[in-house]
C-alpha cells in the first residue's frame, strides 16, 4: 500500500515551504532554458535558417499541411520517439520519459492540490508518485548500465563521467533518493538522510540546465517539425556541407566524424574509447 511520503513533512516543513521550493524549481528551468538559448544563440540560429529555408521553398505548404505535420511530429518525435532506431534505446527513453513526467506532476499535484495538511491525497496519484519514479529508474539505469556502457563500440565503462552525464545522473539521484525516502518512512535519521539527498538531487537537476541536456527536450521539437516542413515545402534541409571526409585537414578539426560510408566505425570491436564528450 503506498503512502503519501509528503505527509510526515509537516513536523518541520509546512505546505507553503513545498510550494515555494517547487516554484523556485520552475523557476529555474525556465531561467536556464532561456539563458541557455540566448548563451548559445540556438533560437536565432533556428529562426533564421527557418526564414532562409522558407525563401528557397519550392512550394507553399497549407495551413492543413503544417497541422499534419505539428501532429505528426507531437505522435512520432514526442510521444512515441520514433527516432531511435535502436528498440532498446527507444524502450529506455520512454520508460524514462513518461516516467519523470508522471514524478513531476503527481508531485506538484501532491504539494499544491492535495497538501499534507489538508484531505488526503488520492491513492491513485499517490501510486502513480511510485509508478512514475520507478520507471525513471528502470529506464535510466537501463540506460546506464546496458545502453550508454557499450563496451563493444564504444569502451566506457560505467563509472566514467562527463558533463553530458549530469542530466542522467541527478534526474536517477532525485527518484532513486524519493522512492527510498518515501519506503523508510519513519525510519528516523536514515529516512532524514535519504530525504536530504533527494532535495539535493532535485535541486541540482533544476538548477543546471544551462550545463546539461534537460534544454534540449524543449527544442527538439520545434526542430523536428521544422525539419518536416522543410522536405514539405521542398527546400534545402539545413545540413552542413562538410565537403571531403578523406581531407587531414578536416579530419584534424572534426576528429570524431567517421570516413567509413554505411561500414561500422573503425575502433567497434576494439575496445577502443572515444574521447568525444557526447559519445551516446
Amino acid at each position: 500500500m503506498f503512502t503519501n511520503p509528503f505527509h510526515d513533512l509537516t513536523g518541520f516543513l509546512t505546505p507553503a515551504v513545498m510550494q515555494t521550493y517547487v516554484v523556485l524549481m520552475f523557476l529555474a528551468v525556465v531561467g536556464g532554458t532561456l539563458f541557455d538559448v540566448i548563451h548559445k544563440k540556438s533560437a536565432q540560429y533556428f529562426f533564421e535558417n527557418a526564414k532562409k529555408a522558407q525563401q528557397s521553398a519550392k512550394r507553399t505548404v497549407t495551413g492543413g499541411e503544417k497541422v499534419s505535420l505539428a501532429i505528426s511530429t507531437v505522435a512520432n518525435e514526442v510521444l512515441t520517439s520514433s527516432e531511435f532506431c535502436n528498440p532498446h534505446r527507444r524502450m529506455s527513453h520512454l520508460l524514462t520519459m513518461y516516467g519523470f513526467v508522471t514524478f513531476v506532476v503527481t508531485t506538484v499535484m501532491l504539494i499544491f492540490a492535495y497538501p499534507p495538511t489538508a484531505e488526503a491525497a488520492p491513492a491513485l496519484v499517490v501510486a502513480l508518485w511510485h509508478i512514475g519514479a520507478l520507471m525513471v529508474c528502470v529506464g535510466g539505469y537501463w540506460f546506464w548500465f546496458r545502453i550508454r556502457v557499450d563496451v563493444n563500440s564504444e569502451g566506457n565503462p560505467w563509472y566514467r563521467l562527463v558533463r553530458a552525464d549530469l542530466f542522467v545522473l541527478s534526474l536517477l539521484m532525485t527518484t532513486t533518493f524519493a522512492l527510498l525516502w518515501s519506503i523508510t518512512q519513519g525510519g528516523g535519521a536514515l529516512n532524514l538522510l535519504f530525504f536530504v539527498i533527494f532535495v539535493v538531487a532535485a535541486t541540482t537537476l533544476f538548477c543546471t540546465v544551462l550545463w546539461s541536456k534537460f534544454a534540449h527536450m524543449f527544442f527538439k521539437p520545434a526542430a523536428a517539425y521544422q525539419k518536416k516542413l522543410t522536405k514539405a515545402d521542398g527546400s534545402q534541409e539545413n545540413l552542413p556541407d562538410l565537403g571531403d571526409l578523406s581531407d587531414p585537414a578536416l579530419q584534424a578539426r572534426y576528429p570524431d566524424i567517421p570516413t567509413y560510408m554505411g561500414e561500422k566505425p573503425p575502433y567497434m570491436g576494439l575496445g577502443i574509447k572515444r574521447e568525444s564528450p557526447n559519445h551516446y
